[in-house]
């Protein structure tokens, strides 16, 4: 099939897709298998491996999703009913003003963003981002959506996450140079994030009902587990008597701590020799299931058995925590489902080629068919590493200096940081943890996730400019 046939499909896949979830208001879940099936048939995958690929779609996304979301959901449920989230935002709120609450922790999130993946960072954050709002007496999208964005700027460029990682084993890039451009730049990219977030969030959005009365929930007490006495089922709401919250300190340790774990296991992996039981031992510790199951054993002691709850009721604690995280699970899968649609059928590598007969250069070609890939099938680990793929012989034979050849990667990470949509899972995490619609969040999360790409790809190109990329 022609280059020119399979852009025609994806396209059709993405606005039937769109029209599905926002006119006729079919749960995104449904929409998303149903729409990656049809584009598997229209792309002329097999019929044998049509069910194969849905499955493998399904279950590649949600074994690594669904288990962090589902802990680090818990994690959070722990900190909101014990009282410290709260606790920490009123301490933050009376020492930095509600002012300047949200450009704290957008700073805040660009260090913890470093060692920590997009999805698992923004999980953790989560309670503390709800604790904040109701200190500040507003919506959760005010903070959430700068402190996502600079999240996932550093997640594209900044070592040591998977995609840029992988993107510099392919162009045989140094990581030194691309880290800290990489930093330096997003610096600019995340003030600039503030800023145009501000700008969106100058208008009030709905939330989702689910995470409206989540939100309403946050710090009240409520476990949202319900017993029914007469009957011995459970409809019965419980509460959690908070007499004295844990401390802010407590709160912090008990996120600081997953992420320090996630730093051993990075620094570890590059500094100890490779095979040793020593860089077995730190890349388990440093892995986000162990990380977050260590604070997660830490919150069920400290913040319940401590407190005077018993094991039955943290237990229920934690299980609550489950039931509202389902849909973001799922929700996920399905889009890692038509990611992989996209993928599977060769729409991603027909337009890259079509692309490099362009004769464009080759650091514009690099944020193009990034953001291209990044649009048609939804991850920017995957976006990265393709066009890394792509273009790796024409960077090998292009006599580009190590500097210039951190500079291609980075024009690579800011094409995938961009147009993130509903075939994208952070797109999901994002707007479903804030309550946002698909319509709102294509207004806000894309929008911004697009300007911040194009805005570090402008940034990456002056630098090219003044290496003499120009010349080369």
């Amino acid at each position: 099939m022609s280059a020119l046939a399979l852009l025609a499909i994806a396209v059709a896949g993405v606005v039937l897709l769109l029209v599905a979830v926002i006119k006729f208001k079919i749960p995104a879940f449904l929409a998303l298998l149903v729409v990656s099936v049809a584009v598997a048939l229209v792309a002329g995958i097999p019929l044998q491996d049509i069910v194969k690929t849905v499955t493998e779609g399904m279950g590649g996304t949600l074994g690594s999703v669904a288990i962090l979301v589902g802990l680090g959901a818990m994690l959070g449920k722990m900190i909101e009913i014990s009282g410290g989230a709260q606790a920490l935002a009123g301490k933050f709120t009376s020492l930095l003003g509600p002012r300047r609450v949200i450009a704290a922790l957008t700073a805040a999130a660009f260090l913890l963003a470093i060692p920590v993946f997009f999805d698992v960072g923004f999980i953790i954050l989560i309670p503390i981002i709800y604790g904040f709002s109701k200190a500040a007496g507003v919506n959760p999208v005010k903070i959430g959506l700068p402190v996502g964005a600079i999240m996932l700027a550093i997640h594209v460029v900044v070592p040591p996450h998977p995609g840029v990682v992988g993107g510099a084993g392919i162009l045989k890039a140094d990581i030194g140079w691309v880290t800290i451009i990489g930093l330096l730049i997003c610096i600019p990219v995340g003030v600039l994030g503030y800023f145009v977030a501000r700008k969106l969030n100058r208008r009030e959005f709905t939330m989702l009902p689910a995470t409206a009365e989540q939100f309403r929930l946050f710090g009240s007490g409520k476990s949202e587990v319900e017993q029914d006495a007469a009957g011995g089922g459970s409809n019965v709401a419980t509460k959690t008597q908070v007499k004295a919250p844990p401390s802010p300190a407590m709160i912090i340790t008990l996120i600081v701590l997953p992420i320090l774990m996630i730093m051993v296991g990075t620094v570890g992996a590059v500094i100890l020799p490779k095979d040793s039981f020593a860089s077995s031992l730190v890349a388990f510790i440093g892995a986000p299931l162990i990380a977050l199951l260590t604070a997660l054993g830490m919150a069920y002691y400290f913040l319940g058995i401590r407190r005077g709850w018993s094991s039955q009721h943290t237990g229920e604690v934690m299980d609550s925590a489950l039931a509202p995280t389902a849909i973001v699970i799922l929700v996920t899968g399905a889009g890692g489902v038509f990611g992989k649609v996209l993928t599977v059928s060769g729409i991603g590598k027909a337009l890259a080629e079509g692309l490099q007969t362009a004769g464009l250069p080759v650091i514009l070609m690099a944020f193009i068919l990034a953001a291209i890939l990044r649009a048609s099938q939804g991850s920017a680990t995957v976006a990265i590493i393709t066009t890394s793929g792509l273009l790796a012989a024409s960077v090998a034979d292009g006599g580009f200096s190590p500097l210039q050849t951190a500079l291609i990667l980075l024009a690579i990470g800011f094409g995938a940081f961009g147009l993130s949509h509903v075939n994208d899972s952070g797109f999901w995490i994002v707007t479903r943890y804030l309550g946002l619609s698909v319509a709102d969040g294509l207004r806000t999360w894309t929008v911004l996730t697009t300007i911040l790409g194009l805005a570090g790809f402008v940034l990456t190109y002056l630098v090219w400019i003044l290496v003499g990329g120009l010349s080369v």
